[in-house]
């Protein structure tokens, strides 16, 4: 997954659920403001009405004149009243005002109450099943209670409170029981809040327009920022590390800035500058292990070199000494001056040998003969041969591009190396072959000691040897490795303890698989 997407995917639910919680609250919020609002209004209606009845009461009720509209309440014990002009009046105790103005209110669409109890006298004062929870739980001790309720038209809060029995109240309900401080019944209010809800589900769309909109620039705002701040940025830095190192030893362009993409790829720059500065050492020092081990081979080489040259010398010496007791014999003289020219001429060949193999020259690519280059390392290795039997089998045809001081450094290793590991004489056995990939291979096997199992994956380590001490200096395989990794080549071992080893070396068939030196 991009780091684009990881980010947008983050912030992007952050936002979502910061949203979500703030819609959640906010909505119930309101809800719960709504309620405590229509409670409060409740209630405050409910006294109103108790002052109401309360001055009805105290007032012994209200007497209108008896007319349409205006009739006798059948419960009353006196519902009529006649004045002294015989005008007959009619009476309105509290309840019939407490129920003749909540049928104004709801006429008007504000709202409604009545009273009800578990003992009615009107049957219309019945409870309902909210009304009867209610005087239940009155004679609990409970001073109100409040729902909301689902009406025709829409949600309606229900709003409960008791009505108790007052000295006022005594010239009607007296003669039911009841006394002062009881209570007689209660009074029930529903006032309509649907258009409340339907004002919130508006508030609530429009807050999740809001949201959505909020969380799109948001969304459009990071996306921009994140793909040219840090995506962009980021992306040439990432081409910078795919082309270093370059043939031009340049790192393109590298994102700039005071910030942490700036200072990753200030950083990045001073890792290539030291990765460089600690590369060419590493060659200096590569080169210097190779030299090394170049010498050391020569080194080894002296003994059989050595007796390579006492020979044509010792016989040079005598034809001198057989010239000098018979200095008037023109044959004698003739025909020895020609042997000591072919025994100058086998030194002389000698020496130039070895003054090639040890000279230092960077590696370089040439068309060459891979068995010539063989052949010639042969010349100086069986200087060396005692008990050994030397077999070529060159089958290779054609040349190759090829470093020849690397190849025949590489050769000489790897003999001296079979050598070394035939103690008690064998057959060193060299052979070259064309390649299926379309290069050539050669194999240097042995038939000595062998190297054990546990130490194959170690023998190309600098300074690992399994010679005794001051048998070898541990960095022949070492520099063998190198210089094929340098050609393009490939190096492997097979061996077996005390039935030898074989070294085979893969050479690349172009130039373009070749590792120049860095």
């Amino acid at each position: 997954m991009r780091l684009r997407t990881k980010f947008m995917l983050l912030v992007g639910g952050v936002v979502l659920v910061s949203f979500g919680i703030t819609f959640y609250r906010t909505s119930a919020f309101q809800q719960e403001l709504v309620m405590a609002q229509a409670s409060n209004q409740a209630r405050m209606l409910y006294r109103q009405i108790l002052l109401t009845r309360k001055w009805v009461a105290d007032h012994n009720g209200l007497f209108l004149i008896k007319g349409p509209g205006a009739d006798p309440n059948p419960f009353l014990a006196e519902p009529e009243v006649r004045g002294a002009a015989g005008e007959v009046y009619v009476k309105r105790n509290p309840a019939m005002v407490t129920r003749e103005l909540s049928e104004y209110a709801e006429a008007a669409g504000f709202f409604r109450y009545r009273v009800t109890t578990l003992k009615p006298l009107n049957p219309s004062n019945v409870p309902d099943d909210f009304e009867r929870r209610g005087l239940i739980d009155f004679e609990g001790g409970v001073t109100e209670i409040i729902d909301v309720d689902t009406g025709p038209d829409g949600r309606i809060l229900r709003y409960m409170a008791p009505l108790k029995v007052e000295k006022s109240c005594l010239e009607c309900h007296a003669h039911q029981g009841y006394q002062v401080g009881d209570i007689r019944g209660g009074l029930s209010i529903s006032i309509p809040i649907g258009w409340v809800y339907d004002s919130i589900a508006a508030n609530n769309r429009m807050l999740i327009g809001i949201a959505a909109l909020t969380i799109v620039l948001v969304a459009a705002t990071l996306l921009f920022m994140i793909d040219v701040l840090v995506v962009r940025r980021l992306g040439m830095l990432a081409r910078a590390m795919e082309r270093y190192p370059g043939t031009d030893g340049r790192l393109g362009e590298l994102p700039g800035g005071d910030d942490e993409v700036g200072s990753l790829a200030e950083r990045f720059s001073q890792l290539c500058r030291r990765l460089v500065d600690y590369q060419r050492e590493l060659d200096k020092i590569r080169e210097q292990a190779a030299q090394s081990e170049k010498m050391a081979a020569i080194g080894r080489l002296a003994a059989g070199v050595a007796h390579e040259i006492n020979n044509p010398l010792s016989g040079m010496l005598n034809c001198v000494k057989a010239m000098e007791e018979k200095p008037g014999d023109p044959e004698l003289a003739r025909r020895y001056l020609g042997l000591l020219g072919k025994g100058l001429g086998r030194i002389g060949h000698i020496v130039r040998q070895l003054l090639n193999f040890g000279r230092r020259e960077p590696l370089q690519l040439r068309q060459a003969r891979l068995d010539d280059l063989v052949r010639e390392c042969f010349v100086l290795l069986e200087l060396g041969l005692k008990n050994i039997e030397a077999r070529l089998d060159l089958q290779l045809e054609g040349s190759l591009p090829l470093d020849a001081e690397a190849v025949k450094q590489v050769v000489v290793n790897l003999g001296l190396n079979a050598i070394q590991a035939m103690p008690d004489g064998g057959v060193l056995t060299v052979r070259t072959r064309a390649s299926e990939a379309g290069g050539a291979y050669f194999e240097v096997e042995d038939t000595g000691i062998g190297i054990a199992r546990e130490q194959l994956a170690r023998i190309f380590e600098p300074f690992y040897t399994t010679k005794e001490v001051g048998e070898g200096t541990g960095l022949g395989l070492s520099v063998t490795y190198s210089l094929v990794q340098r050609m393009g080549g490939k190096i492997n071992v097979t061996s077996e303890p005390g039935r030898g080893s074989c070294f085979r070396v893969e050479l690349p068939a172009t130039p373009d698989a070749i590792r120049p030196a860095d």
